[in-house]
This record gives structure tokens, sequence and C-alpha cells, in this order.
């Protein structure tokens, strides 16, 4: 027989959004579980030095998500180590479903679950995920220590990609389709000055090109989106790094969406289209999408559970 766990609120997800959540729920006297899900700490844990968070002008990632999961467990929140597949909105308690087998029940649910990378969809960039094709620079960068590697995107992700794997690579190539980043000045201005990083504008991946005995990359091919000209650029690894999009598997056919695929929440709170479940963070924020704003929307979801289960009572 699984093992069936009630509470007053169920957290999922452990980002800066679920463990704040967590933080104030805990003090609210709810006793919250928060079930960390499949990448425990969030998008952080694959990110290098942070500069953005208040009161640390410059911290590493994966430190501040444990020192986040430390402070939610000093409060008294019980975190478990388990992923949610199956979440039920149609009855009251809410009935959550683990990978592990164990059953979650609770009166509110708060949504936490975050963003996951974004991929092009070309049949060579799978054929090569994890065979020299990346979308995470922090996991995978050391093992192309001398090496030349091309980065793909435009935005904040792609720049601070780039910057990171100029620590091992020999040289970085970034890729964009734009003759502009859309990258934070501050961002753009280190990339432009690094000796090792050479933008290519106005070009797209149109493949990987490898071996397969051992599989491995060897090159990438890009094209002009205005001439068509083909280059293929020499190298051994290609990270992928266009943008996240919303992890909202659990409930895509449940809520309501906008913005193309974001959990819609009523204006000035947390409250989503089902009365009792709350989303926070980058589930919900197609705009922002902040450490910092993540952490500001966990609160608020925790307050705004307080007063629905009040208002229940």
């Amino acid at each position: 027989m699984p093992v069936t766990r009630h509470t007053k609120v169920l957290i999922i997800g452990s980002g800066p959004a679920g463990y704040t959540a967590a933080v104030y729920a805990t003090r609210a006297m709810l006793k919250p579980i928060l079930v960390q899900g499949i990448e425990p700490g969030g998008q952080l844990t694959t990110t290098t030095e942070v500069e953005n968070w208040p009161g640390d002008s410059e911290v590493q990632g994966p430190e501040l998500m444990l020192r986040m999961e430390a402070h939610a467990k000093a409060m008294g929140t019980e975190i478990i180590g388990d992923i949610i597949t199956q979440l039920n909105l149609d009855q009251s308690p809410f009935v959550a479903k683990g990978d592990s087998g164990t059953v979650y029940s609770a009166d509110a649910v708060i949504l936490a679950t975050g963003a996951r990378a974004k991929w092009l969809g070309l049949p060579s960039e799978e054929k090569f995920k994890g065979f020299g094709v990346s979308a995470c620079a922090t996991c995978d960068g050391f093992f192309y220590r001398g090496q030349e590697i091309v980065v793909v995107g435009g935005g904040n992700t792609a720049v601070e990609e780039a910057l990171f794997l100029t620590k091992f690579a020999s040289k970085v190539t970034l890729v964009h389709r734009r003759d502009e980043l859309r990258a934070e000045k501050i961002l753009q201005d280190r990339l432009f000055k690094h000796p090792k990083i050479e933008t290519m504008w106005y070009n797209e991946l149109a493949e990987v090109i490898g071996a397969d005995a051992p599989l491995g990359v060897e090159a990438a091919r890009v094209k002009n989106v205005t001439t068509g000209k083909i280059t293929e650029i020499a190298c051994k690894g290609v990270f992928i790094a266009i943008g996240h999009a919303p992890a909202t598997e659990l409930v895509k056919d449940v809520l309501e969406m906008h913005n193309g695929g974001y959990v819609k929440v009523k204006a000035g709170s947390t409250r989503t289209s089902v009365p009792g479940i709350f989303a926070a963070g980058d589930l919900t924020d197609h705009i922002y999408r902040q450490a910092v704003t993540s952490a500001g929307m966990g609160c608020m979801a925790a307050l705004d559970a307080e007063k629905f289960l009040a208002e229940q009572e």
C-alpha cells in the first residue's frame, strides 16, 4: 500500500520561489511539505556567479540554493526528495502522486516548478545530446578544456554561458540569428571585450556534425539567415542557450495559461484559476524571470495560501 501524507500546504518545486514559500508557510504555522522535484534548487544550481542577489555582491548559484534549503529546514519545513508525477485538482483535499509511490494530500498547493532549458528540435541536436551537445555550461564546461566551443543564443543565458566557457575553452563562438543581443548591457560589454569570444551575427544552427564511433561533436554547421550561406565551425561542443520554457506538465490541461504556456495568476496575487492552487516564480513569470522576483512571489504564494486556508476554516 502506498504511503499517504497529508499537509495543509504542499509546495512543489525547490527554487527561490519554493524555498521562500516554505519559509513563510512554516512561519505561519502551516507545517508545509516541500517536494523538491527533478532538479533540487532549480536553475540556479546550473549557474555560477550570481551578482544580483541582494546582500551578496557575488555568490555561487549552487551555494545560494543550499543556503535557501538550509534556511527552510531550520524554520521547520519538511523537505522531501521526490518528484511529483501526477496532480489531481478535481477534489479537496488535492492529491499528488510522487515517483517514490508516496501520495500527498493537501488543503492548498503552491506550484514552484520553474522552467527548463529550451532546445532547437534538430535531429542532430538530439543525436549528440550528452555527447557534445549541452544546455548547461556549468554542468559540462569542464569537459572542453582547451577545445573550441559554439554557443547558440542571444539573451542573458547565452552570454553568461559563453563567458563561463572561456574558463575552459580555447575559443568560444557565439551564434545569434540577429545583429544585436538581448542580454543585459553589462554582460554584453564583458562579452565583446573578451579575447576568446567571437560573435557570428545573422546566423542560426542548421546541423551538428560529428562522429558515430565513438559518438562526439566535430563541427557546427550554421546558416546565414539573410544570405543562406552555410559555414562550418570546427568545435568539440555545442551549447544551446536559447532560454527556458515553464515546467507546466502537471497542470497544463487544468489551469488557465497565457503567453505561450505560463500559468496565469490573478493580478497582484499568486492565485490561479483553481481556488486553493497558487503559482510562483518562473512558472508564471514571462517578464522578469529573476531569482529575486521568484523569491518575492514565493512569499506572496505562502501569504495567499495562509489567507485561503483561514477563509476555509
